[in-house]
C-alpha cells in the first residue's frame, strides 16, 4: 500500500483520528484533517501536527478536499457522510482505520463485533489470554486504536479488537484470524440507511476469512446462526439453549467446552460474577476464543472468576436503605435494556431515555410488564417511549438526571432496584454514555449524602 506523497484525508480528530494522523505523518503522506467541530472545540493543541505539515479544516467538511483525495479514512465516531460516496466515485479510496492497520500489522487479530456485549467480551478475552501468558493487547473501541500498534507489532502478538459496524463499513481485505459475532438486533438506524445495511456491515467481518481462520457465532441468535452455512472459516458456536458440536454450551448448570480434541467442563454458571444470561453468552464466547488459542480450562476459570465487569455495564453503584442503584448507561439499545431488565429477579424502577437511534421501544412492553414497577423518562426520546409503553406502568418525566434519580428513589421500595438502562444514546444531554453513567453515579452518591445528613 503506497503512502508517501499520497493525499490522505482523516475525518474526525478524536482518539482514532489522532492515531491515524501520527501514522500517516510518519510515512510522509500529505495529511488533511477534516472536522465538523470548530477549532476551539477540539479540546487539544494542534500545533504539533501543524509543524509536521498537517492541514486542519474545521467547522465543516469541504467537498474539494474530499474530491481531490487519494485516500479518505473516516474515524469510527464520524457521522455517515454523502461526501464519502461522492469522493469514492471520483476515484478516492475510502478505508476504515482497522483496514489500514491490518495491512501493516504483525501478529494475529481477534475481531469481536455484535450489537451488544462487545466491550465485555473483548476485555474478558484479553484478560484470559494475558493471564495465560500470551502477548495480548486490547485494541479498538474499548482499548487503543489498532493503528497505534503497527510500529511495535510482532508476530507473536495477539490483538483482541472490539469492532463496530462503522469500522466494518469501509473494509476490503480486513481479515481477523478469529472473528466473533455475538448478536444482531436493531441499532444505529440514525447512521445506517436500513437494518439490512447494518446487518451487512456486521457480516463484513467474515469477508476476507478463509478456511484456515475461525469464526465464533451465537447459535441462539437467528440472524447470526444462519451465517454458519454462508461463510468460509471454521465455525465454533456458543449456546445456552442447546448442545454444540464445536464450541461452548450449558449442561446441568455447567459451561462445557467441546471441540475435536474432546469435551471439558469449564465452570458452573453460578460461579460467573456477572449477572444475566447475556453475560453467560459473553463468557462462553471469550472461553471459545481461549480454547481455540490453547488456554487451559483451569487458567480460564481463574480469569473469569476474577472478572468484575466494566464500568457502566450493570455496575452496582450502592445500596441506599435497601434500594440498589445499578448503572447500565452502556445499554444504548432496546435489546441491551431488555437484557438488563432480565438480569434481575427483583422489581425495577427503570430510567429510560436519551437520543433515539430509530429504535422500536414497543419491544420493551413484555419485560416492562413482567419486571418493572415504574419508569422515569429522560431526554429527547421520552415522548416516543411514553407512547410505546403507555398503559403498562406509572411513568414520570424528569428534566435532569438529578430529578430522575430522586424520582426513581422516591418510587422504589426496600428490596427493589433503580436501574439506569436508557435504551438510547446519551448525546442529547451528555458527551457519551460514560459521561452519563458517571453523572448518574454522582447523583446517587449526592442523594445518599443528603439522606445521611450531608449538605447539598
Amino acid at each position: 500500500m503506497e503512502i508517501a506523497g499520497q493525499k490522505v484525508v482523516i475525518v474526525g480528530f478524536g482518539k482514532t483520528g489522532r492515531a491515524l494522523t501520527d501514522f500517516f505523518v510518519r510515512r510522509k503522506a500529505k495529511v488533511t484533517v477534516s472536522e465538523i467541530r470548530k477549532a476551539g472545540e477540539l479540546g487539544i493543541d494542534t500545533r504539533r501536527w501543524k509543524k509536521e505539515g498537517v492541514v486542519f479544516e474545521t467547522g465543516g467538511h469541504r467537498a474539494p478536499t474530499f474530491l481531490t483525495a487519494d485516500l479518505i479514512i473516516p474515524s469510527p465516531g464520524a457521522a455517515a457522510l454523502p461526501l464519502l460516496e461522492t469522493a469514492a466515485k471520483a476515484g478516492a479510496q475510502v478505508l476504515s482505520e482497522i483496514e489500514v492497520a491490518s495491512r501493516f500489522l504483525k501478529g494475529r487479530i481477534v475481531g469481536i463485533t455484535g450489537t451488544n456485549g462487545k466491550s465485555t467480551t473483548a476485555t474478558l478475552a484479553h484478560k484470559i489470554l494475558k493471564e495465560a501468558g500470551f502477548k495480548a493487547c486490547l485494541a479498538g473501541n474499548i482499548g487503543t486504536p489498532l493503528i497505534s500498534f503497527v510500529d511495535r507489532s510482532r508476530d507473536d502478538h495477539i490483538y483482541v479488537t472490539e469492532i463496530s459496524s462503522f469500522q466494518l463499513e469501509h473494509v476490503e481485505r480486513f481479515k481477523p484470524d478469529i472473528s466473533v459475532l455475538l448478536n444482531i438486533s436493531l441499532n444505529h438506524l440514525d447512521w445506517h440507511a436500513s437494518f439490512g445495511e447494518y446487518v451487512a456491515a456486521k457480516e463484513r467481518i467474515f469477508w476476507a476469512q478463509g478456511c484456515t481462520d475461525v469464526a465464533v457465532l451465537n447459535a441462539d441468535d437467528r440472524l447470526v446462526r444462519r451465517l454458519a452455512k454462508e461463510i468460509l472459516p471454521k465455525i465454533y458456536l456458543f449456546s445456552h439453549q442447546k448442545e454444540i458440536r464445536w464450541g461452548s454450551f450449558v449442561r446441568d448448570g455447567w459451561i462445557v467446552l467441546r471441540d475435536d480434541v474432546g469435551e471439558e467442563r469449564l465452570m458452573r454458571t453460578a460461579e460467573i460474577p456477572l449477572p444475566g444470561l447475556h453475560n453467560q453468552e459473553n463468557v462462553m464466547a471469550a472461553a471459545v476464543i481461549g480454547r481455540v488459542l490453547g488456554v487451559p480450562a483451569r487458567s480460564m476459570r481463574r480469569s473469569i472468576q476474577g472478572f468484575s465487569g466494566l464500568e457502566h455495564r450493570l455496575e452496582q453503584v450502592l445500596s441506599l436503605r435497601g434500594v440498589d442503584f445499578i448503572n447500565d448507561s452502556k445499554a444504548t439499545t432496546v435489546d441491551a435494556t431488555v437484557k438488563a431488565i432480565q438480569s434481575f429477579k427483583r422489581r425495577i424502577v427503570l430510567i429510560l431515555g436519551g437520543r433515539d437511534k430509530g429504535a422500536d421501544f414497543g419491544l420493551l412492553r413484555r419485560p416492562v410488564r413482567q419486571s418493572v414497577k415504574a419508569i422515569v423518562l429522560l431526554g429527547e426520546a421520552g415522548p416516543k417511549i411514553a407512547a410505546a409503553l403507555r398503559g403498562l406502568v406509572p411513568m414520570v418525566e424528569a428534566a435532569t438526571l438529578r430529578q430522575a434519580v430522586g424520582a426513581a428513589y422516591a418510587t422504589a421500595s426496600r428490596g427493589e432496584i433503580v436501574l439506569l438502562a436508557p435504551a438510547c444514546t446519551s448525546f442529547d444531554m451528555f458527551k457519551n454514555f460514560e459521561a452519563r453513567g458517571r453523572a448518574f453515579k454522582r447523583e446517587v452518591h449526592r442523594l445518599a449524602a443528603l439522606l445521611h445528613g450531608g449538605r447539598d
